[in-house]
């Protein structure tokens, strides 16, 4: 007896295309953003009213139309353009798609994305928001997805032929559903596949990279461990030892290679696969690849994978070992099933046959492990790879989490913890820099550099060097030291941390909302993103500090403890002047990180003047006019006076043969001002001559002094030495001559600071004043 009505199993025909002209057709309809419509000229003004609106050139006796998709329908055509990329060429033409999966009328299910293949079938339910958004409850329906997809499999059968795979897929955009919620394990439970902005991000990106071969990890990533056929893969094999490791030895065709095996990209996509580090395939390079193989070409070394026993199990039946060898031979069967292989190397070669005519009758070399640790794969990657192409800092960044989170030593676990932090705040579908920041090879809004940056120093996680803990970094950190169970601790505090960031920015959202150029300009942007995260830091180790929050406080306490500040900052970027928007977003470079953050941390001081960390006083005091006018004015007087005490003695010591005497010098110092005569000419200012005596480096003046420390001209009455004049006692000890022109050194490297008067990072705090006074003192000069 059929399971459902043969006339409604012809009806459910109808609604599903093969025709490649008419598919075609529809992809390029849902291709486009917009609905197009010609309409005749006197009805235009009522159409526009209902949201279409007038486009190109009006035809002879109508005119044309469009209308923005909504957000739920573009989606859908999203999804169904995507699989019709991916190969598939009989989908739904029919949007009414209502798939039986009991025996009463009522038991049927709208299907929004029905495709076909030779072997399986994919059932795809879409579900969007135009924003970013919390989702409802899924409870009832996942629960009953597990009956209805048995009823599906019975209706399919007999509207399409018994033997196709049924994928159930739940696809998703802009909705906040974690994997880890209980809804998506329901899902997953059940038989279906999560399809949500990641997925579909990852996708497309195979479809840029891989083309027509995408297919293969498309079907490993929906289909992982289901069987492809019962009948087992039987291979020849040799089976060895290497470093403790079980592993085979064999040759297989590209075809069934590129079906059990999986590339671990790393992207979001793959979060649950941790850990994940190959980058995508060059798409010129892959043509390549198969016109080489086409042509006769041949890659003899093997390809490496790691089969994960943890569904399937490898079956090795071998011959009896020799007394020569620990190796032997024997047969090796290997289950028919997706995805079941991890390609660590080879990524290429397999992929190049996958478009090749070669694909079934070549074999490819192997070498395959099995059930290797994740940070063993890991580390075989980066070894295989390390005369490669260069890693990405992004990806190096996301790698460091699996690369050293069981490291021997502490600063190199703490490097993974910072990452781990940062995929966290990323790959949070229910946080709010979900999707925002670039991990792996995933590009996003952000990038992952200035969360690494700030994570660094801002206080929320200790830093350590070697495996010692910097001195005074662990007492305000959401790190309890005290903990010597490391991974324990490293999960609790990338809790904390990632909950109290989260909650940051979720405040910034909620009170920057309105302002959308304020929340993208400074907080959701890279330069804003250091800042951001550091005054998270900081003002979260100030409340510390004060004891008002302490390691067991509460995410809840945390938040409640610095809001006061972060909505003192959020007010003030709103209300930003010309001049101070101008100077923070035309600042480029190394130090527009440091300068947002002074400026934030300023802003919150303007309203709480007992906030106020020592690095905002020193940078204060170097934007302070008056105070770098003060310095400059004691540094030029000081190298005036050196100068001229210098050439003076020089003369007294020598006579007419004082320059002979710095021959060295003197000649670096005339080729100094024979190339500022040549640039100032080229620059417009004319020939104008250059004494080589405006010359001299204050290194040049150490150099003199350090050389004739003790000379004192004859027959000079009154006459000193370099010694008796230049000694100065700078706090830095006072016995050797090292040590008395040691101010040298520290005088030259404050004139570089104040030397451009538009180095405003730079400047002079009034530490650096009071010893230019000091110097200045002590040579008489005041």
């Amino acid at each position: 007896m059929p399971f459902i009505d043969p006339a409604e199993a012809v009806t459910l025909r109808s609604k599903i295309s093969s025709d490649k002209p008419q598919l075609g057709k529809l992809f390029a309809a849902k291709s486009a953003k917009f609905h197009f419509r010609n309409a005749e000229h006197s009805l235009v003004e009522g159409l526009t009213e209902q949201g279409w609106e007038e486009f190109g050139e009006p035809l002879k006796t109508k005119t044309r139309l469009r209308k923005p998709k909504s957000h739920n329908v573009q989606f859908e055509d999203d999804v169904w353009c995507q699989l019709y990329r991916l190969g598939y060429r009989m989908l739904n033409v029919d949007e009414n798609f209502c798939l039986p999966f009991g025996p009463n009328p009522s038991d049927k299910k709208q299907i929004d994305i029905v495709a076909v293949d030779h072997d399986s079938v994919l059932l795809v339910e879409c579900k969007s928001s135009e924003l970013s958004a919390k989702p409802p409850s899924y409870k009832t329906e996942f629960e009953a997805l597990r009956v209805r997809l048995d009823g599906y499999r019975k209706a399919i059968d007999q509207t399409f032929g018994p033997g196709r795979r049924i994928k159930y897929i739940f696809a998703t955009r802009n909705l906040r559903l974690s994997r880890e919620s209980i809804d998506v394990q329901r899902l997953v439970d059940s038989g279906g596949f999560y399809y949500n902005d990641n997925t579909f991000d990852y996708v497309d990106s195979l479809l840029k990279s891989y083309r027509d071969a995408a297919h293969y990890q498309f079907m490993g990533l929906i289909m992982k461990g289901q069987s492809i056929n019962k009948e087992k893969i039987v291979v020849p094999a040799i089976e060895g030892m290497m470093g403790g490791k079980t592993y085979y030895m064999f040759s297989l065709e590209p075809h069934l290679l590129l079906k059990i095996g999986f590339v671990l990209h790393r992207t979001r996509a793959n979060e649950s696969e941790m850990p994940t580090y190959q980058r995508l395939l060059v798409p010129s390079r892959l043509k390549g690849i198969t016109k080489f193989i086409d042509g006769g070409g041949f890659f003899p070394n093997s390809a490496i994978l790691n089969f994960n026993e943890r569904d399937t199990k490898l079956e090795f039946q071998g011959q009896p070992r020799t007394k020569d060898t620990e190796s032997r031979t024997g047969v090796l069967k290997i289950p028919n099933a997706f995805a079941i292989a991890y390609i660590i190397d080879g990524q290429h070669r397999i992929y190049g046959y996958a478009n090749s005519k070669y694909k079934e009758s070549n074999t490819i070399p192997v070498v395959a492990f099995k059930n290797l640790d994740p940070s063993d794969q890991l580390e075989l990657f980066m070894q295989i790879n390390e005369n490669q192409k260069a890693v990405s800092p992004t990806l190096r960044i996301t790698l460091e989490e699996d690369l050293y989170w069981n490291s021997t030593r502490l600063d190199s676990r703490m490097k993974a913890l910072r990452s781990s932090v940062i995929r966290a705040l990323g790959g949070d579908a229910a946080g709010p820099l979900y999707n925002k920041i670039s991990l792996g090879e995933d590009r996003a809004l952000l990038q992952a550099k200035p969360f690494a940056d700030a994570l660094l120093r801002c206080k929320l996680l200790p830093e350590a060097r070697g495996n010692k803990f910097v001195d005074g970094t662990t007492a305000v950190s959401l790190y309890d030291a005290a903990n010597h169970d490391h991974n324990e601790e490293m999960i609790r505090a990338r809790a904390k941390t990632v909950g109290l960031i989260n909650a940051s920015y979720d405040l910034a959202e909620q009170t920057l909302g309105p302002d959308q150029d304020a929340l993208n300009t400074y907080i959701l942007s890279n330069r804003g993103s250091y800042a951001f995260i550091s005054l998270i830091g900081d003002l979260h180790a100030f409340e510390a500090g004060q004891n008002t929050i302490s390691l067991a406080s509460s995410a809840e306490e945390r938040i409640d403890a610095i809001s006061k500040y972060l909505l003192v900052l959020f007010k003030a970027l709103t209300s930003l002047g010309p001049e101070d928007a101008e100077v923070l977003t035309g600042k480029l470079g190394s130090g527009a990180e440091a300068t947002w953050l002074r400026y934030f941390q300023s802003f919150i001081n303007d309203k709480f003047s007992s906030y106020d960390p020592p690095e905002l006083q020193d940078w204060r005091e170097r934007q302070d006019k008056e105070l770098q006018t003060q310095g400059r004015e004691l540094g030029t007087q000081i190298e005036r006076h050196m100068k001229t005490f210098i050439i003076a003695q020089l003369k007294a010591l020598f006579g007419d043969n004082w320059d002979i005497e710095i021959g060295t010098i003197q000649r670096d110092c005339e080729m100094r001002a024979k190339e500022q005569i040549e640039k100032d000419y080229k620059d417009g200012l004319g020939r104008r001559e250059i004494p080589w005596t405006d010359q001299f480096f204050i290194k040049d003046y150490k150099t003199i002094i350090e050389k004739y420390w003790t000379k004192v001209p004859d027959g000079t009455p009154g006459s000193t030495s370099f010694e008796q004049h230049f000694s100065i006692d700078v706090g830095h000890g006072f016995n050797s001559k090292s040590d008395k022109v040691k101010w040298i050194s520290l005088f030259n490297t404050l004139r570089n600071n104040w030397a451009h008067e538009g180095t405003k990072e730079k400047g002079l705090n009034s530490k650096d004043v009071e010893l230019l006074a000091k110097i200045h003192h002590k040579l008489g000069l005041g």
